[in-house]
């Protein structure tokens, strides 16, 4: 099967949610190309209107980006939305093998996108959880740096960061991309760094 993580594919927005942002002030930033498949995280985290502008930049984007929640977004009947709008449940109480589940769905799709905020809350926490990272090292595809900065209101993507598995480099090069970028709430924001063990 051809490496799909190397080929790229064109972004084709929806002229409709490019509309919504606009209407409420926001631009939309990107490039024109993005890897057919990656993991792209969503940075900073620190209000629930995140989902909705996330949402919209998705689309006016045109990324067919899944992505990661906990799973009790997912119960009835919420679920049905959450499924819909492209949501995977995750269950963070428990080790569940849920990296090798997520890097097996990349192996087996020439085009896949997985969206996750790699903060997993609103609140600000020490660091980062490093789900995000040990997938895209697993799957052998490049980060992709998304971004809503409520200072500038710009909602797209801020850069795409290949993985060299040296931790201290590849986290350097992911906060530079995000330097000056403030979510909602900054003092909500989650410092650059993986904790470790999560």
């Amino acid at each position: 099967m051809q490496d799909a993580s190397n080929t790229s594919m064109p972004l084709r927005g929806s002229a409709l949610a490019r509309g919504a942002l606009r209407l409420f002030g926001w631009r939309v930033v990107g490039p024109a190309t993005l890897p057919a498949r990656a993991v792209v995280i969503a940075y900073p985290h620190t209000s629930n209107w995140d989902f909705l502008v996330g949402i919209l930049g998705r689309d006016a984007l045109g990324l067919s980006a899944h992505w990661v929640g906990k799973d009790s977004l997912f119960r009835w009947p919420l679920g049905i939305a959450m499924r819909a709008l492209g949501g995977i449940a995750v269950n963070r109480r428990q080790r569940s093998g849920f990296v090798e589940r997520i890097a097996s769905e990349f192996a087996q799709r020439e085009g896949f996108l997985l969206a996750i905020a790699p903060e997993g809350t609103r609140s600000r926490t020490p660091g980062w959880k490093s789900g995000f990272y040990r997938i895209a090292l697993a799957a052998k595809v490049p980060v992709v740096l998304g971004c809503i900065d409520y200072t500038r209101h710009e909602v797209g993507i801020v850069g795409c960061v290949e993985l060299s598995g040296i931790e201290a480099d590849d986290l350097a090069r992911i906060a530079a991309a995000y330097a000056g970028k403030d979510g909602r709430y900054p003092d909500r924001q989650s410092p650059v760094v993986l904790l470790s063990g999560r």
